[in-house]
């Protein structure tokens, strides 16, 4: 089936929306707070599991909220085009399932930003486009590798303590798994020849019938016609009519 892709305000609206959210926490944490990292994920402690859902609100600084502030926005505009019914399903159980294994997994600190979640998304799209094997899916999980490949590398360890790569991680690897429970429709085209049904069987089309194994044609000889032996002559026999 040819996947037919709507696009609505909400393509740009949702994904503007989140962003300027996030610049509106910031601003109040600046000039009011100015604590809210306290909120975000501390791993191993209970107190710590309320930013689960909240670490991805908080940014400590404006650079910080910068750089994931044009990636979220991007990767939202295309998860709600491409995968409009999961828009919702993969952002929240994509910070939830991240955030809970960023508490796992994370060291001794408060994990905050959106950068997990931009993650969760990369993650998604990628896999799932080469799941679908649907040439527009794929070449979607080509232009996120191209655009934001180089994001691999801060799922690993790194000298720079600043950065929770745990997050990353924890996102990238909820993302591969996002991709697996949750199933789209059926791309392929329908099948329009004999030989593209699944349950074509080349040796008995008589066509296939005129190549070898090898793939030589030949022309497969005439079966003799059968002889008439069963034909009787016909004859006719004139009587005149009496009068």
């Amino acid at each position: 089936m040819e996947p037919t892709f709507k696009y609505s305000n909400s393509v740009v609206l949702y994904p503007l929306f989140a962003v300027v959210l996030l610049w509106f926490i910031f601003w109040a944490d600046q000039n009011f707070y100015r604590e809210l990292y306290t909120f975000g994920i501390y791993p191993q402690k209970l107190s710590g599991l309320k930013g689960v859902f909240l670490s991805p609100f908080i940014h400590g600084s404006g650079e910080h909220l910068l750089k994931n502030s044009i990636p979220l926005f991007v990767l939202l505009v295309a998860l709600r085009y491409f995968y409009y019914d999961y828009f919702f399903k993969i952002i929240v159980l994509g910070i939830f399932f991240s955030g809970l294994l960023t508490w796992i997994i994370g060291r001794e600190n408060y994990h905050i930003g959106a950068s997990g979640l931009i993650y969760v998304v990369a993650s998604f799209i990628f896999f799932k486009g080469i799941q679908t094997q649907y040439y527009r899916l794929i070449a979607l999980s080509l232009a996120v590798i191209l655009v934001y490949g180089g994001m691999i590398w801060y799922v690993f360890p790194t000298a720079d303590e600043t950065i929770s790569w745990e997050g990353h991680l924890a996102g990238f690897l909820t993302g591969i798994f996002l991709s697996k429970i949750f199933t789209v429709k059926d791309y392929t085209k329908p099948a329009l020849y004999e030989w593209q049904k699944p349950d074509y069987k080349p040796e008995e089309d008589p066509f296939m019938q005129q190549f070898d194994k090898n793939g030589n044609f030949f022309e497969k000889p005439k079966e003799p016609e059968p002889e008439n032996t069963n034909i009787t002559d016909l004859v006719y026999e004139y009587k005149k009519s009496s009068t």
